[in-house]
């Protein structure tokens, strides 16, 4: 395998399948993905789940992941909150002519690592190689991924009824803020990291539970908790939150306190929000708190009567009025 990815290798020519044999087969084999068909078969059942997302973070390395690992966490996680069982996905990647192939391996074993600890396939792919202009960040990532829901588990319905209580499954800001960090070498130290993580078994934990109802999950990536309750309200429901109940670790509120930014707007990658009946709160919130991923897990607010307002409670008594956030504060952090 040559140093260096070339135009060559995207042309579907003799460096296209070595490109496939020596960079993507090991890492991915399985009886799905070996036939190296245009469209892998899979096994499927009554009712699936499916998702796509693209990745275009940079710098492809942060501390706590990197792209291959965020593409699959991502992936997963959107199928997870769902309510399915992640079990496929694809992997379509854009690679500038001239992109280190050591660096390529590199993203390719995390995503094969990523994709194991989620209990995931990558069973069909595509590459294409694109001219070196200095303007892609050397590697794009497109994934789409299907997952299965279990026979006789009722499906989350996504929407908040009054008297919710608004659950988080751990630490907010991380992946933004780690990101932030590498990307301008700001130095904080002690350095902090990315929650991307794949979140799968932490949400079955909840889900087989049957103490347990969940009427809204999701994983607050881009734009935050704020976008996400701010999506969640309807026109007859609030959403108040409580900004103390927030969990967030000592040094990203310190870098967000700094660099004078809302937690609640910062992307993340490695928790999710849920919206459960207030009877079933503690049970939902103690199956979270048996899983590592979810051992910080808290209520953070209730959903009220109302009008379509998502409200914050600070610590001091006052109360602000949260609203969807506008332009993008931190781009490719995904």
């Amino acid at each position: 395998m040559d140093d260096k990815i070339t135009l060559a290798h995207g042309s579907g020519g003799e460096k296209y399948r070595e490109l496939v044999r020596e960079v993507f087969l090991p890492a991915f084999s399985n009886e799905y993905f070996d036939p190296l068909n245009d469209a892998a078969v899979l096994d499927g059942g009554a009712k699936i789940a499916m998702t796509t997302d693209s990745f275009v973070v940079k710098p492809l390395f942060f501390p706590g992941g990197d792209i291959g690992s965020l593409a699959v966490s991502g992936t997963v996680n959107d199928l997870a909150v769902s309510g399915a069982r992640s079990a496929y996905i694809s992997v379509g990647m854009i690679i500038e002519a001239g992109f280190e192939t050591a660096v390529l391996l590199k993203i390719v074993d995390s995503i094969a690592k990523t994709a194991r600890e989620a209990g995931v396939r990558v069973v069909t792919g595509d590459t294409k190689v694109i001219e070196n202009r200095g303007a892609s960040d050397g590697i794009y990532i497109n994934t789409a991924g299907v997952g299965v829901f279990e026979p006789d588990r009722p499906i989350p319905p996504q929407k908040i009824e009054p008297g919710d209580r608004i659950i988080v499954s751990g630490c907010i800001a991380s992946h933004g803020m780690a990101v932030m960090n590498a990307r301008e070498n700001l130095g904080f130290s002690p350095p902090i990291e990315s929650d991307a993580a794949p979140l799968g078994k932490m949400v079955r934990t909840v889900l087989e539970n049957p103490k347990n109802a969940v009427r809204a999950m999701r994983d607050p990536t881009r734009g935050g908790v704020a976008a996400t309750l701010c999506e969640w309200v309807s026109q007859d429901t609030d959403i108040v939150l409580y900004e103390n109940a927030l969990p967030i670790k000592p040094e990203v509120s310190a870098a967000c306190r700094l660099l004078g930014m809302d937690p609640l707007f910062i992307a993340n990658e490695g928790v999710i929000l849920f919206s459960v009946p207030e009877n079933c709160a503690d049970s939902v919130l103690n199956s979270l708190k048996s899983t590592e991923q979810g051992k910080n897990a808290a209520v953070i607010g209730e959903v009220k009567p109302g009008s379509g307002k998502v409200i914050a409670k600070t610590e001091f008594g006052a109360r602000r009025r949260i609203v969807m956030p506008r332009g993008e504060l931190l781009p490719r952090i995904c």
